[in-house]
C-alpha cells in the first residue's frame, strides 16, 4: 500500500508540474501601431490573405522579408498553413492598411530545432506586418449602388455593348488604372468573354447614368497571374464604374411621339424635302449639338442618305409641327468610330426632333377654298391688274406678314412675274371677294435660299 501511494503522489506531482509548464509559456504579443479609420472586414481563420512583413530577432538583426523578395506571402489563415503557428495567429483580427509588430516566442516558432543556419534554437521572433488583402473563397462580387438615375428605361443585358467610365484600384487603395484619366470611356460587350468574371456580372443590371463601386475577388478577377505591373497576383480590384452608354446590336431606331397636331394632313414620304430643329444629346443627357444654338433648322432630302440611317428612317410619317424623341444606335449612327470631336465611336445617340415644314419636288401649288360668292362674272387671268388682300404664314403656323402691315393692299399685274410663281398661280381665277387658301411649295416660292 506504501509504495502504491507513493506511486500515485508522484503521478500528481508529474502532472501538476505539466500544468505549471503550460500555463507559463508565452503567448504571440501584438501590437497594433496602425489601424485603418475604415475596417470592413478583419481576417479569420479560413481567410486567404496577402502581406508584406519583414522579420527579424529581438536584437533587430534581419533574418527574412518580403519586401527584399519582391513579392508579399500569399496563404490561407489557419488551414494547413504554410507559416509558423505564432505568425498565423498573429494576422488574425487584421484590417486591409494595417500594421502589426507580431512577437512570437520560440513555442509558437521554430522551437528547440530552430531552422537551418537561419534560426538558432529557441529563438523569440518578431515580424512587422502590413496586410495588403484578404479574401475568401466563399466570397462573391459585392455591388454598391453610388448614384442611380430615377428613370431607368434599359438595364444592362448579356450580349449588349456598352461603354463605361472607370477609376480602378487595390484593396490598399493604390489606383491602377483609369478611363478618366485616358479621357476616353471602356467599349465592350458584356457576356461574351472579353472582361473579367466579376466585371461582367457587376456591370449586369446597371442603367446609363448609375455609378456603383463593384468589388471583385481575386478567383474573379486576375488570380494568380495579375495584370501587368499594376495589378499583383492575387489581387482583389475595387472598380468605380459610371455607366455611359449601352445598346444591343439587334436594335433599332426607337421613336417616341411626344406631340402631334390635329388634323395631320401629311405625313413625310421618301423624297420629301424637310425642315426640321433639333437637340443632340447622348443617353447621360449630354448635349453634343443643337440647330436652335444655331438659330437655323436642318434641312434635307428623306430617305436619300443625306443623314444618319436612323434618322433617315425616323423622319418618315412625320407631321408638320410634331415632336418626336428619336433613339439611335450606334450602327445606325455614327458606328464604331464616331464623327470628329463631338460624337465618340459606339455612342448611341438621342433627337429631339421638332418638324417644321416639309414638301416635295413634285408638289403643285395647293389650293383649297373658303368663301367663293353666288355671283362670279369675271375672274381674274394673266396680265389682269388686281389688289388683293392677304396673310402669310410657314406651314406650322407661324406667322410671316400680311397686307394689313401696310396702308393699302398690294396691286399688282398677273403673269408678268411680280409674284413668286405660286402666288400668281393660286391667284389667277379668282372672283372678286373670294377667299382662298393657297399653299405654295419652296421651289414655287423663295427657293432654296429663302
Amino acid at each position: 500500500m506504501r509504495n502504491g501511494l507513493e506511486f500515485r503522489t508522484a503521478r500528481l506531482m508529474l502532472l501538476l508540474l505539466w500544468i505549471v509548464t503550460r500555463s507559463t509559456l508565452e503567448d504571440v504579443i501584438i501590437d497594433r501601431y496602425f489601424i485603418p479609420t475604415h475596417c470592413s472586414r478583419e481576417v479569420q481563420i479560413g481567410d486567404y490573405v496577402r502581406y508584406h512583413y519583414n522579420g527579424t530577432f529581438k536584437d533587430g538583426r534581419k533574418f527574412d522579408s518580403s519586401l527584399d523578395k519582391g513579392f508579399p506571402f500569399v496563404g490561407q489563415v489557419g488551414v494547413e498553413s504554410k507559416v509558423i503557428p505564432g505568425l498565423d495567429k498573429g494576422v488574425q483580427g487584421m484590417c486591409v492598411n494595417e500594421r502589426r509588430k507580431i512577437t512570437i516566442p520560440p513555442h509558437l516558432a521554430y522551437g528547440v530545432l530552430g531552422a537551418g543556419s537561419v534560426i538558432p534554437p529557441d529563438a523569440t521572433l518578431v515580424f512587422d506586418v502590413l496586410l495588403l488583402d484578404l479574401w475568401n473563397k466563399e466570397d462573391k462580387v459585392q455591388i454598391r449602388t453610388l448614384h442611380k438615375q430615377r428613370n431607368c428605361r434599359r438595364i444592362v443585358m448579356p450580349s449588349d455593348f456598352v461603354r463605361y467610365h472607370y477609376n480602378g484600384s487595390l484593396l490598399v487603395g493604390n489606383l491602377f488604372d483609369s478611363s478618366h484619366l485616358r479621357n476616353s470611356t471602356y467599349n465592350t460587350y458584356v457576356g461574351q468573354g472579353s472582361l473579367i468574371k466579376g466585371m461582367e456580372e457587376g456591370l449586369l443590371g446597371m442603367c446609363v447614368g448609375e455609378r456603383s463601386s463593384i468589388i471583385i475577388p481575386p478567383f474573379l478577377a486576375y488570380d494568380d497571374k495579375g495584370y501587368g505591373s499594376k495589378v499583383p497576383p492575387y489581387a482583389t480590384l475595387i472598380f468605380d464604374v459610371l455607366l455611359v452608354d449601352v445598346f444591343n446590336v439587334k436594335d433599332d431606331v426607337s421613336v417616341e411621339v411626344q406631340k402631334i397636331p390635329q388634323p395631320c394632313q401629311r405625313r413625310a414620304v421618301v423624297g420629301d424635302f424637310i425642315r426640321y430643329h433639333y437637340n443632340g444629346t447622348f443617353q447621360d443627357g449630354t448635349v453634343f449639338d443643337s440647330s436652335y444654338s444655331r438659330n437655323s433648322t436642318y434641312n434635307t432630302f428623306i430617305g436619300m442618305g443625306y443623314v444618319i440611317a436612323g434618322i433617315d428612317k425616323a423622319l418618315q410619317g412625320v407631321c408638320v409641327g410634331e415632336w418626336r424623341r428619336v433613339t439611335v444606335p450606334p450602327h445606325l449612327a455614327y458606328g464604331e468610330n464616331g464623327s470628329g470631336e463631338l460624337i465618340p465611336g459606339s455612342a448611341v445617340l438621342i433627337f429631339d426632333l421638332h418638324i417644321i415644314d416639309f414638301h416635295n419636288p413634285k408638289d403643285q401649288v395647293d389650293i383649297k377654298l373658303i368663301h367663293k360668292p353666288a355671283d362670279c362674272n369675271l375672274i381674274s387671268a394673266a396680265n389682269d391688274l388686281i389688289m388683293y388682300r392677304y396673310n402669310c404664314s410657314l406651314l406650322d403656323g407661324t406667322h410671316l406678314y400680311s397686307s394689313d402691315d401696310y396702308p393699302e393692299p398690294p396691286r399688282v399685274t398677273l403673269g408678268q412675274g411680280k409674284l413668286i410663281a405660286g402666288l400668281d398661280e393660286g391667284l389667277q381665277g379668282m372672283c372678286v371677294l373670294e377667299r382662298r387658301e393657297i399653299t405654295v411649295p419652296p421651289h414655287l416660292a423663295h427657293g432654296t435660299n429663302g
